[in-house]
C-alpha cells in the first residue's frame, strides 16, 4: 500500500485558533488544534474558528482528540492518542473523510495503530518534555530509525522536546515531520520561527 505524503515537515501544535490564522499567514501547512480547556458550544466554536482560518490560508487543520465535534465541523484531519482508540468509532471517522494520525511511543502502541491503518504515527516523546507529563520515557532519534524500517512509507512524525535546532536530526534518523508546541507559540517571533523550520527541514515534501 502506498500512502500519501503530509502536507508539510514542519507541524505545529497550538491551543487557540487565532494562531492558525498566525502561523498559517507566516507559512505553516499543517497545524494541529489541541484544546484543553473548552467544551460543548465553546469547543465546537472554537473548532470552527480554527477551520475558517485554516481554509483561509490553505492549511491542512488537525483536531486533537474529539473526533465526534471533528465530524461535526468537517474537519480534514484528526490525530488520536492510544486512549481515544477505545471509545473513538473509526467506521464513522472515515465515513466521513476524515483522514488520521495516531500517538505511539512503544511497539505495541505501534502495532495497535497500525491495525487500524491510520494516515501517520507520531512517536515520541523523542526528547524531554515540560509541557506533558508522560508515562514513557524519551524515546530518542534511534527509535524513529526504528518505526521508519517498520512502518515503510506511512508517514512518521517527530514530537516532544522537538526544537529548532534538532528538527533536522530528526528528518535525518527517518522522520518525515516534526512537531512541537513550545518551539512555536512560545517564541519570541512565531511567524519568524515558522520560517526559520522550513528552512531547517527543506519546505515542503508535498503541495
Amino acid at each position: 500500500m502506498t500512502h500519501s505524503p503530509l502536507p508539510q515537515r514542519i507541524y505545529p501544535v497550538v491551543d487557540r485558533a487565532f494562531w492558525i490564522d498566525r502561523l498559517g499567514a507566516a507559512g505553516a501547512r499543517f497545524i494541529q488544534l489541541r484544546i484543553k480547556d473548552k467544551t460543548g458550544a465553546a469547543l465546537v466554536e472554537e473548532l470552527k474558528e480554527g477551520l475558517r482560518f485554516a481554509e483561509r490560508h490553505g492549511v491542512s487543520l488537525v483536531v486533537n482528540d474529539f473526533w465526534q465535534e471533528a465530524i461535526l465541523c468537517g474537519a480534514p484531519w484528526l490525530h488520536l492518542g492510544q486512549e481515544d482508540l477505545d471509545t473513538a468509532d473509526l467506521g464513522a471517522i472515515q465515513k466521513a473523510g476524515i483522514r488520521f494520525g495516531i500517538s505511539t511511543h512503544c511497539v505495541e502502541e505501534l502495532e495497535r495503530a497500525l491495525a487500524v491503518k491510520p494516515d501517520y504515527v507520531a512517536l515520541g516523546p523523542i526528547w524531554p518534555t515540560r509541557l506533558k507529563k508522560m508515562a514513557f520515557g524519551p524515546q530518542g532519534t534511534e527509535k524513529l530509525t526504528e518505526w521508519r524500517q517498520r512502518i515503510g512509507d506511512l508517514p512518521l512524525v517527530a514530537i516532544g522536546g522537538v526544537t529548532l535546532a534538532r528538527a533536522p536530526e530528526c528528518i535525518a534518523a527517518g522522520a518525515d515531520c516534526v512537531s512541537a508546541v513550545s518551539d512555536f507559540i512560545l517564541a519570541p517571533d512565531p511567524e519568524a520561527q515558522i520560517a526559520a523550520w522550513l528552512a531547517a527541514t527543506e519546505k515542503n515534501i508535498a503541495t
